[in-house]
């Protein structure tokens, strides 16, 4: 699928930095549908790739923000779907969305069969606030799957602004083979593997033992807990939070399926 849409370019309000690590975006720019042109695609695992696109106007977003992207056939059928955005912000000019091949879902089907670099589909945001992250309070990030996706945005912010800010990441897949970013994880990342992990790393579920270190010591000012993945997990984790002390007024949560 291509699309035929040319966005608006009368109006481009710049990306605002209020603060170090804070983004303000215009609700304006937001709300215009804009041209996405695929530039490159990576394999991040046998199930999920990334999808870099050149977006010229975009006017800059917060990591966890999502936007909404949309596909026109060339009957003029058209699907849309959101999707969290994977690149920091600092990416000008481009934004990156990793997503999985769901069986059976349309979009996702498109993406991971039929798209090349060249093709261009239709975006829109960036979209909701709440689940994001401007780098201005430790953030104890917990995701499982591609729930990981929001949260590599933030991580990725952290380090292309050289935070100082206290940042953790627990990530939770199945196999080392099912790890998503598995190469970019430094060492403020925990990667939790559930069902094969390598010898001499015990595999199992999400646990207040992988949660302990982080809320025994938390930072002077507490952490602001980030949660993103499926209904399930997100519920798992949070209860694990909130039994470990984490306050319940800290945890954002962002799910899906």
């Amino acid at each position: 699928m291509t699309d035929t849409f040319t966005p608006p370019t009368a109006f481009t309000p710049p990306t605002r930095f209020a603060v170090p690590g804070r983004i303000a975006v215009s609700n304006r720019a937001a709300a215009l549908w804009q041209t996405a042109t695929l530039t490159e695609i990576r394999r991040e695992t046998p199930r999920a790739a990334t999808f870099r696109f050149a977006v010229p106007a975009w006017a800059g977003h917060l990591p966890g923000q999502h936007l909404m992207l949309r596909l026109t056939a060339g009957d003029g059928y058209t699907a849309q779907r959101h999707y969290s955005i994977a690149s920091a912000p600092d990416d000008t000019g481009h934004i990156e969305l990793t997503l999985d091949h769901v069986a059976g879902g349309e979009v996702s089907g498109w993406f991971h069969t039929v798209a090349r670099p060249g093709d261009r589909v239709e975006v829109r945001g960036p979209l909701s606030g709440f689940f994001a992250w401007p780098g201005d309070r430790p953030a104890l990030l917990v995701g499982a799957g591609s729930g990981v996706v929001p949260l590599m945005s933030m991580v990725r912010h952290h380090r292309s602004r050289a935070l100082r800010t206290p940042l953790r990441l627990l990530v939770s897949a199945r196999t080392p083979e099912d790890l998503i970013y598995a190469r970019e994880y430094g060492p403020e990342t925990t990667p939790v593997l559930t069902r094969r992990a390598p010898e001499g790393v015990l595999a199992g579920r999400l646990s207040e033992t992988h949660l302990a270190p982080h809320l025994a010591d938390p930072p002077a000012d507490g952490w602001e807990a980030y949660v993103c993945g499926s209904n399930a997990f997100a519920e798992h984790a949070s209860r694990l939070l909130v039994a470990a002390g984490q306050p319940v007024e800290r945890i954002r949560i962002e799910r899906f399926g």
